[in-house]
């Protein structure tokens, strides 16, 4: 494939962009499917569904953890939670090979018939919005500096909204369970100031019991699963930004495509290194 697209490449050059495709991450939908359809078979063989669900334990914990966690962040971060949590299940699929590739191809048409060359192809890198932007500093003229020290800050700013996402899921995996634990002691408290009263006791109790019970599940099952989720695909998006980052300062030099070939196969996984030239 490598060799194929080199002497494509010396025929006639012409780029062909993959745009990112957006897809469903089955992996974290079928885990929380397995995870709760789990939890539901032991509640119905052990007989007793009904008694799990709550509401008064329900709202404390699910109440707690977004109010606690409210308290942690600026109203700006706050409002993008539900396009983090989306981005936890609908992901755009973007394999580092194949953006090497690309940068590649990119790289050895800016070498051959110079940087407006690479211009004349906007639509083809308008499919891919991280390459289209750093090319375009390399086309308008930018001295190789100022493309660095642009596209760095770009990927600063990227990294920071990534941390931002992921610690707030994070913050409120950690806030779940202990709220599950404050409306235990909210129930403990209830029942032990009416044990005169013994038909207080089972609803206080109830309480008691199932803030902790939806604290657990709510912190461990939903929230700190998602939140590792976020933190892998941050990292590969930052990889990913790297890598174009690195072609761009490569291409504003002029340096040799094979130069270019060695830096990314350097930030590329194993699994991932290309083979440009033969």
């Amino acid at each position: 494939m490598a060799e194929s697209q080199a002497n494509s490449q010396q025929a006639g050059i012409k780029l062909a962009i993959e745009k990112p495709i957006a897809k469903i991450d089955y992996p974290t939908i079928f885990g929380l499917v397995i995870a709760f359809s789990l939890i539901g078979a032991a509640l119905v063989f052990g007989g007793s569904i009904a008694s799990f669900f709550n509401i008064p334990a329900a709202l404390i914990v699910i109440g707690g953890t977004v109010a606690v966690t409210s308290v942690s962040y600026r109203a700006e971060d706050l409002s993008k939670a539900s396009s983090i949590l989306s981005a936890s299940v609908f992901y755009h699929i973007r394999n580092p090979k194949s953006v090497a590739l690309q940068l590649m191809d990119i790289a050895v048409l800016a070498k051959q018939k110079g940087v407006l060359a690479v211009s004349q192809q906007e639509e083809e890198l308008k499919k891919d919005n991280y390459i289209a932007h750093a090319m375009r500093y390399i086309t308008d003229g930018y001295k190789t500096e100022d493309v660095l020290q642009i596209l760095t800050h770009d990927m600063d700013a990227l990294i920071e909204r990534h941390k931002t996402g992921a610690s707030i899921i994070r913050r409120a995996s950690e806030v779940a369970p202990a709220m599950g634990l404050i409306g235990t002691l909210v129930g403990l408290v209830q029942m032990l100031s009416q044990l005169n009263d013994p038909s207080t006791i089972g609803p206080a109790m109830a309480v008691a019991l199932l803030t902790t019970f939806y604290g657990a599940i709510l912190g461990t099952v939903v929230l700190a699963p998602l939140a590792a989720k976020l933190e892998r695909n941050a990292s590969l998006d930052v990889m990913i930004k790297d890598l174009v980052l690195s072609a761009a300062v490569s291409i504003s030099k002029q340096e040799s495509p094979r130069k270019l070939e060695t830096i990314l196969n350097a930030a590329l996984p194993p699994d991932s290194k290309i083979v440009y030239f033969k």
